[in-house]
């Protein structure tokens, strides 16, 4: 075999000069921010103002509720939601991405081989023109032909490396990005499966009061006509049933677009899952939980995700930087050919080249490309702490809304028991005729805005419930990976 290799001295002593900074990488290292920079606080502002309550699992918290039809929706959403899958594809390719980054870095070899038969006559001579070796023929020939080249970029100033570290950051900050996509997909079903249920119990408390209006407008009409009262009294009332009447339809649209809105959440088609939802069922309610700061940055998958953004656009500093520096490519490149495939290894000519660029004048390019990657790590560090912020300012919002929801309730609670005694007392009293009409129409209106009222504050409970949850970044962590879905189409 014979090997030639032009200028194999000086490149040779090139590459002695350069192998020693072969184990730094140039730009900065990446250290994660530390929780006083981002102005993270021992504990929340709004947390002294929970009443004391039990806790509960603040990772598998729809379990809390203690309404197995919630469960089985989230757990399904899980398996089943569309969005779900995408953040999962988009994690398989920015995983796919880190091995491309990786195999930059690693020798590339080609391999390539021929067979050619060739007729001609007794000693008769040609040339390969792929080797330039010559043959004298016999009459027919067959000539064997292999090769292969290779090729190599020496990582001297670590541009592969931060390649690479940054397209694992980048994998990372994917991953994340799945579970928050988790983490929102079991919050928005747990908020419409809330809505669903307050549009029923909603429906309940006018269809309840629409009954018993029907009962005072019959009692109406038979004073009416014992003439003890005026034809005033049955239109106010025809009126106040039509009302209640009139706003069950605009009820029915809510619960069919939240029953709806769930179907779609676990990948079904429209109207899915309303079997599941009747009959009926109060809103469920489930205790809250409470957590430090500190462990809110450690479950919340956007500041991971924020975080690990950051550290890419650290690492491609790096990558940005060692343009400035030589480059140094090692390629070879070996063929021969022969009439026996054991003569191969003997015929074999090959080259190998060692050779090595810098940028001598990019017109500032270089420089210019650097300074954008800094302003872009600028930016994600911006992000980053806007997250950690924003992701407080949510748990400090839930928890101060929990807080109000449950007064609200309380109060409201109150006020309807009260009503409904007072419809009692007036219906009493209009029979006997110590009070008009308009007096009981006031009683009953009271009673269904008080219903609903409570209706809707229990509502708002859970929902606060839901959104703490959501804040303190809990759920994701029990969800199953996504499947993988291969689309129909040729796959190399």
């Amino acid at each position: 075999m014979t090997i030639a290799s032009p200028g194999h001295r000086s490149r040779s002593l090139a590459l002695a000069a350069l192998l020693p900074l072969a184990a730094c990488a140039v730009g900065p290292d990446y250290r994660p921010q530390p929780a006083a920079a981002l102005q993270v606080p021992d504990r929340f502002a709004a947390a002294p103002e929970r009443p004391a309550m039990p806790l509960v699992d603040p990772i598998r918290w729809w379990s809390g509720f203690d309404d197995p039809v919630l469960s089985q929706f989230v757990e399904q959403s899980f398996v089943a939601n569309l969005d779900v899958a995408v953040a999962g594809a988009r994690l398989r390719q920015a995983r796919a991405a880190v091995r491309q980054a990786i195999g930059a870095g690693l020798p590339q070899v080609g391999l390539s081989g021929s067979v050619n038969r060739s007729v001609g006559r007794d000693g008769q001579s040609f040339v390969d023109p792929t080797t330039g070796n010559t043959f004298s023929s016999g009459g027919d020939t067959t000539v064997y032909r292999a090769g292969f080249d290779a090729g190599w970029e020496a990582d001297i100033f670590g541009g592969i490396r931060r390649s690479v570290e940054a397209a694992r950051a980048d994998a990372a900050a994917s991953e994340a990005n799945l579970h928050d996509v988790q983490l929102s997909i079991a919050s928005e079903v747990a908020l419409n499966y809330v809505q669903a249920r307050l549009a029923q119990s909603r429906l309940g408390i006018a269809r309840a009061n629409l009954a018993s209006q029907d009962e005072t407008l019959q009692i109406v009409g038979w004073r009416v006509q014992a003439g003890l009262v005026s034809a005033l009294d049955l239109e106010q009332a025809r009126q106040l049933r039509a009302t209640t009447a009139a706003s069950i339809p605009s009820l029915d649209t809510s619960y069919v677009a939240a029953a709806n809105r769930l179907a779609v959440l676990l990948g079904e088609a429209p109207g899915a899952v309303t079997a599941m939802l009747d009959p009926g069922a109060p809103v469920p309610l489930a205790p809250a939980a409470v957590a430090i700061p500190a462990e809110v940055m450690q479950r919340r998958p956007d500041i991971a995700a924020a975080e690990r953004t950051l550290a890419a656009e650290t690492a491609r500093i790096g990558v940005a930087v060692a343009d400035l520096y030589p480059a140094l490519r090692l390629s070879g490149t070996f063929a021969g050919s022969d009439t026996s495939l054991g003569g191969l290894p003997g015929a074999a000519l090959g080259n190998l080249v060692a050779g090595i660029t810098a940028p001598i004048f990019q017109g500032g390019q270089i420089r210019a490309r650097i300074a954008g990657q800094r302003a872009a790590t600028d930016a994600a560090l911006a992000t980053y702490r806007q997250t950690v912020l924003l992701a407080l300012e949510e748990v400090e919002n839930a928890l101060t809304s929990l807080a109000s929801s449950e007064r609200r309730e309380r109060e409201l609670l109150i006020a309807e028991d009260a009503s409904r005694n007072a419809v009692i007392y007036a219906r009493s009293q209009y029979r006997a005729g110590l009070i008009d009409f308009q007096t009981l129409l006031d009683s009953e209106r009271s009673l269904l805005s008080s219903e609903d009222g409570r209706a809707s504050a229990r509502a708002d409970r859970a929902t606060a419930t839901v959104q703490l949850f959501k804040a303190l970044g809990g759920g994701w962590q029990v969800a199953p990976a996504p499947a993988t879905q291969t689309a129909s189409t040729t796959r190399p």
